[in-house]
């Protein structure tokens, strides 16, 4: 070797030590987010003219309604968060955007809405209202935020009021803010300055105040379990309970129009009431919805809808005593779980089925094939793995459902098995199908004639099976309560227990990658366990770093992916003994799933639909050096 070749080394083995010691380097970059499909589950809706506005997962949707049974969709754009509530004056939509915090639209051409603002805040945005060049937003436990929004492409907060409880909703009237507050009631705030607001009154309600609608001297409380409540509100500084209604069902959602409130009772669907005596509301009209009536807006003679996974409904309420649906607007429901094989993606949708998203271009994925799967709601997908050109789904309490997937853009249900508990998880190898089956225990499948799929064992052990993995003859088990079990599946008709092992949380998702099994761990975060001995699994370590709740984990290469509730944790396990973390992404939803295909990793996000991720680099030079490549080196030393 000579003295230049020997420099070039030395130099280059001083620079991994110094990455060897730290990844803060890599986690800049690591992991790295490529791509989205943010659909999801519809919370919030607004309508203004001829356009309802409304969220599907991170997306705010616009639709034209001008013709309220064809509803049809003119404009969407992806947002930095789930949509939790939103605004509409003018040309712009003002969206609460959960962990995005408010996000501004130029909606003035539909078809090509853009952000042209935002502002991120510091919980969780979940609702909005604007008046006289100000949004008004509250942001769950930070309470009511002030917003200057006169200039839209630059919002800032003038001032904000820490509201008791957690602050739900909000409406303004006049010099008023109007704070739905959950247990602690209403709260009324002076927004005559809005650079100096303060709170001037209070009334407590008997639920959980959720949403809040004003008309004349009256705000109606959408408050959960105890209905609709009226208070007066003609001396804001003493507000007075007068008046209310008991519901059916769980009251999340509340809109008002002349003598008339429309309550949305999540899976109770939509409730018209008479308020034209404040004092005593009277129910005039109903209507079932499919999914769960979290948002409603009503302009005209209609009222729009926003169902949760049963998307927007549009009804017709112009007699209402007597709604009824003129239309409706589909969007999916919360992704559970995720797997990838060649140019797609497969998400267990739990609301609608299993849901197929091309990924050629992982920069832009998009929804190519759907097929629901039987009882929705209770049919609920929770996880899914693929085989050939097929699709195996866990349906919850509808077992186990085989997708022909040969065709992505019309995938068909071609064999099912029932299962005694609720279909959790699913692995395949070889001929058999595994289905982690809750309550149920461990059932061996026998797939290799995908339309009369048979079961042929069975092991219910304590703690029941949540998630599952095989290799090597074995199935391990995510057992919740009872944390890893192994299974001997050689003979897949009489499968044993063989080994277990405690874990200090709740152990709900699992990869085997050689010797070492992962369990997510819920609170416990995530365990590293030897299995070379199947019959006496050892933790040889473990990751806990106090990052919410870890719910899924796969493995690629040097590093371990967890799903831990609202990120994607990235953790170095290089080294089994000593997990270190290498980086972590904020999901917009609840990251649930995570699934890792040759260069992408993807992750199931619930209400926030697919997030794509390139793989982390294995060592942290982007040049080829790690294979010897030094010719992209800027310079030696001679």
């Amino acid at each position: 070797m000579n003295r230049q070749q020997r420099a070039t080394y030395v130099a280059a083995a001083l620079v991994i030590a110094v990455w060897g010691a730290s990844t803060l380097g890599m986690a800049q970059d690591c992991p790295e987010l490529v791509g989205r499909w943010p659909y999801g589950p519809a919370y919030g809706v607004r309508a203004s003219g001829s356009f309802a506005y409304f969220g599907s997962g991170a997306v705010l949707i616009i639709a034209d309604v001008s013709e309220p049974a064809a509803p049809h969709v003119v404009g969407k754009v992806d947002l930095p968060g789930v949509v939790w509530g939103l605004a509409v004056s003018g040309d712009r939509a003002y969206v609460a955007s959960g962990e995005g915090g408010l996000a501004v639209v130029d909606v003035s051409t539909p078809a090509s809405a853009t952000v042209v603002g935002g502002l991120d805040t510091a919980e969780l945005a979940l609702g909005v209202a604007v008046s006289s060049g100000y949004a008004y937003l509250v942001d769950r436990d930070a309470g009511l935020r002030i917003i200057d929004v006169s200039d839209p492409a630059s919002p800032f907060e003038v001032s904000f009021v820490d509201t008791p409880g957690v602050a739900w909703g909000v409406a303004v009237a006049g010099s008023y803010a109007y704070v739905a507050a959950g247990f602690d009631g209403l709260r009324v705030i002076d927004i005559s300055n809005p650079a100096m607001p303060s709170e001037v009154g209070a009334v407590d309600t008997p639920g959980e105040a959720i949403r809040v609608a004003v008309s004349g001297s009256h705000a109606y409380v959408a408050d959960g379990l105890d209905g609709l409540q009226v208070i007066d509100v003609s001396t804001p500084g003493s507000p007075v309970r007068v008046g209310s209604l008991n519901l059916v069902g769980y009251a999340q959602a509340i809109d008002v129009s002349g003598a008339f409130a429309f309550v949305g009772l999540l899976e109770f669907g939509l409730r018209v009431i008479d308020i034209s005596t404040p004092a005593n509301p009277i129910q005039v009209g109903s209507m079932d919805t499919p999914g769960w009536a979290c948002g409603v807006a009503v302009n005209g003679g209609s009222a729009f809808v926003a169902d949760y996974f049963g998307g927007l409904r549009v009804i017709d309420v112009t007699d209402p005593g007597s709604p009824f649906e003129v239309g409706h607007i589909d969007t999916p429901g919360e992704a559970m779980d995720v797997v990838a094989a060649g140019s797609h993606a497969y998400v267990a949708d739990r609301s609608s089925g299993l849901r197929v998203i091309d990924t050629s271009d992982p920069t832009s994925p998009v929804e190519v094939g759907h097929v629901a799967t039987p009882g929705q709601p209770m049919g609920q997908p929770m996880g899914v793995a693929i085989a050939g050109s097929h699709a195996f789904v866990a349906a919850f309490h509808y077992g186990l459902r085989i997708i022909d997937v040969s065709s992505p853009a019309s995938p068909f249900e071609v064999g099912s098995v029932d299962t005694p508990g609720e279909a959790y998880g699913v692995a395949v190898s070889g001929s058999y199908a595994y289905v982690a089956d809750g309550n149920g225990g461990l059932r061996v499948i026998d797939v290799s004639s995908p339309g009369s799929p048979a079961e042929v064992g069975f092991i219910d052990p304590p703690g029941g099976a949540f998630d599952v993995a095989v290799a090597g003859g074995h199935a391990y088990t995510a057992a919740g309560d009872a944390g890893l079990l192994v299974i001997d599946v050689s003979s897949p008709s009489n499968p044993v227990l063989v080994g277990s092992l405690s874990t200090p949380g709740y152990a709900q998702g699992i990869d085997v990658s050689g010797a070492i099994a992962w369990v997510a761990d819920d609170s416990g975060g995530l365990r590293v366990i030897d299995v070379s001995t199947p019959a006496n699994p050892v933790e040889v370590s473990f990751f806990d770093e106090g990052y919410g709740r870890a719910y899924d984990v796969a493995v690629a290469g040097r590093f371990a992916y967890v799903a831990n509730f609202s990120r994607l944790m990235v953790i170095d396990v290089s080294d089994v003994t000593e997990p270190v973390e290498a980086g972590s992404f904020d999901t917009p939803g609840l990251a649930w799933g995570v699934a890792a295909s040759g260069e992408f990793i993807f992750v199931a996000d619930y209400d926030a639909g697919v997030e794509i991720f390139q793989v982390c680099p294995e060592w942290p030079f982007a040049d080829g050096f790690e294979s010897g490549d030094t010719s992209a080196w800027s310079a030696t030393v001679p």
